[in-house]
């Protein structure tokens, strides 16, 4: 079954998520949904320093066509990944239904 959309979800560092859909834009995105989150910590991390570490971060959710998600994807890493200040990891799955959405042209990004 070929799906018409995926949504990407990317976890990023608190404070990325500006950069996230900056990239996601160039690419044909039109908005996204922030979602605010705790990451959990290294254990090595908490017995060196004896303190719990609960870095926050921040999960950008982007419903797009099917058909650009790939450019996108690889934007997000190029802008935002794991060697990068927000240390985000990014992946997309299919959605098989979606209602709410304008039509994308892909000529008119």
């Amino acid at each position: 079954m070929k799906y018409q959309h995926e949504v990407i979800f990317c976890i990023v560092n608190a404070g990325f998520t500006d950069v996230v859909m900056d990239a996601a834009k160039e690419y044909g995105a039109t908005g996204g949904t922030v979602i605010h989150a705790r990451g959990t910590a290294n254990k090595e991390a908490e017995k060196l320093f004896s303190i719990a570490v609960q870095p926050e971060k921040e999960i950008v959710m982007i419903l797009v066509p099917a058909e650009i998600k790939d450019d996108i994807l690889h934007a997000i890493y190029q802008k935002a990944g794991l060697k990068t200040p927000g240390q985000g990891i990014a992946f997309s799955m299919p959605v098989d239904a979606a209602v709410g959405i304008p039509a994308y042209d892909k000529n008119n990004k």
